[in-house]
């Protein structure tokens, strides 16, 4: 009894640790961005003093000069598109593969899931190519992107879970007189709220946060997400604002965390029963 006692201490100390090792970068950050951006070089690890502090001028900066509003605008929207739309597509093409037993179903499948271990790396600068040639450099056009490289986790997940609804259920509505698609959406899709919220979480956890294909695909002169508006606080001769970094960083990691710390307790039961039966 008491060794396991300890063990808890032992664990609880070291788990402690290195969760305060996970937060410390983002408590950084947060105090420098109420810093003068000379300071946060020189001394990026104090506290603001009366000397270094500057209030909020750090924000007003990020907001007012390099238009962080806007980039807000289309990296909500962008995010907001793409998650719908992968949802929907995924979910339904997940049931059809897991309902139709047939060579094209299988097929579809195994590309959904080798999809998910192919590097972007290999396929970015043909997809930029790809992409402006179809004129899909715009927030409208990379949704169907994102779609395409968001459809092997989703619909893997949904698939285990439509596995573990009864047949029965849908056969019960068909003999009600139900189309398939009402089907669907009145009995399949309620069922699968818990995979439709995790995935929904994961999905805007890495749209939010993506960098890469919004800087190869959309034209960024007249579209820039939060990620984008970051890379570009500079000025001339390289001058970094990193007044303005902090503050935009803060502003673009807080609606992420409470969002995930809000909806955290989804992702593990959306994840347990959209995996262990498949």
């Amino acid at each position: 009894m008491k060794m396991k006692r300890t063990l808890s201490w032992v664990g609880t100390i070291v788990f402690t640790i290195l969760g305060l090792i996970y937060i410390a970068p983002i408590i950084i950050v947060l105090i420098n961005s109420f810093k003068n951006k000379v300071y946060i070089n020189l001394e990026p690890f104090k506290l603001p003093s009366a000397e270094t502090w500057t209030g909020l001028s750090n924000y007003a900066s990020a907001i007012n000069q390099y238009g962080f509003l806007d980039a807000v605008g289309w990296t909500v929207f962008i995010t907001v598109g793409s998650v719908l739309v992968i949802l929907l597509c995924t979910s339904m093409c997940a049931w059809y593969i897991t309902r139709v037993k047939s060579t094209f179903s299988s097929a579809m499948y195994a590309l959904c899931a080798v999809s998910m271990v192919v590097p972007f790396q290999m396929v970015m600068f043909t997809l930029s190519l790809v992409a402006d040639r179809l004129r899909l450099n715009t927030p409208w056009g990379i949704i169907i992107i994102y779609l395409g490289f968001g459809a092997g986790l989703a619909v893997f997940m949904f698939c285990g879970f439509v596995k573990s609804i009864p047949l029965e259920i849908e056969e019960a509505a068909m003999i009600d007189g139900c189309t398939p698609l009402r089907t669907f959406f009145t009995i399949v899709g309620p069922i699968m709220k818990p995979t439709y919220i995790s995935v929904g979480i994961l999905e805007t956890m890495w749209i939010w946060n993506d960098f890469l294909l919004p800087y190869l695909v959309l034209d960024i002169n007249k579209y820039k997400t939060i990620s984008i508006v970051v890379q570009y606080m500079k000025g001339s001769y390289g001058r970094v604002d990193m007044g303005a970094i902090m503050a935009a960083l803060i502003m673009a990691v807080i609606p992420v965390i409470i969002f995930y710390l809000s909806c955290q307790k989804h992702i593990i039961k959306g994840v347990a029963a959209g995996a262990v039966k498949g």
